[in-house]
């Protein structure tokens, strides 16, 4: 299964990371090749967004449901491809190294389903890592823009 965990520390208290991570809204536009999200409920969404797999760039819809709620340390989802025959799941993991500072942790893992599975898999091998890089990246950096902080 095609995953990648990637941990970045902030100078914010972990509620804080909490406020953000546990509203979709916030944190689905900054998914790498991000189109559109649209929220179905609290605990369910679809997302669009354009895949880069190397050798070609493919339109992905993803319907997102949460999986946990645990405040205020981790948001669970699982993943269902729409468009595509895909399947996974993710975290965002906050964990206090004290009063003001966090370590925030994105995981995400995707496999691709069907007859073209295994040649999508040995693909999804580098993009998932990378991605969850990027996005794990990419909310620490709006924390740290919203927090006033470097990331």
């Amino acid at each position: 299964m095609p995953n990648g965990t990637h941990s970045v520390e902030l100078p914010v208290p972990i509620g804080r990371i909490w406020q953000f991570v546990s509203d979709m809204d916030k944190w689905a536009p900054l998914v790498p090749g991000y189109i559109e999200h649209s929220i179905l409920n609290d605990r369910q969404s679809t997302w669009s967004f354009k895949g880069d797999l190397g050798f070609m760039k493919k339109t992905v819809k993803l319907k997102i449901d949460i999986t946990d709620w645990i405040e205020p340390t981790k948001v669970t989802f699982d993943l269902t491809g729409l468009s595509d025959n895909f399947a996974g799941g993710g975290y965002f993991e906050a964990e206090a190294l004290g009063e003001d500072r966090t370590r925030m942790t994105g995981h995400l893992d995707i496999t691709a389903k069907g007859a073209m599975g295994p040649m999508v898999n040995s693909i999804l091998k580098s993009f998932v890592p990378k991605t969850a890089t990027e996005l794990t990246d990419a909310v620490a950096g709006k924390i740290a823009e919203i927090e006033g902080v470097k990331a």
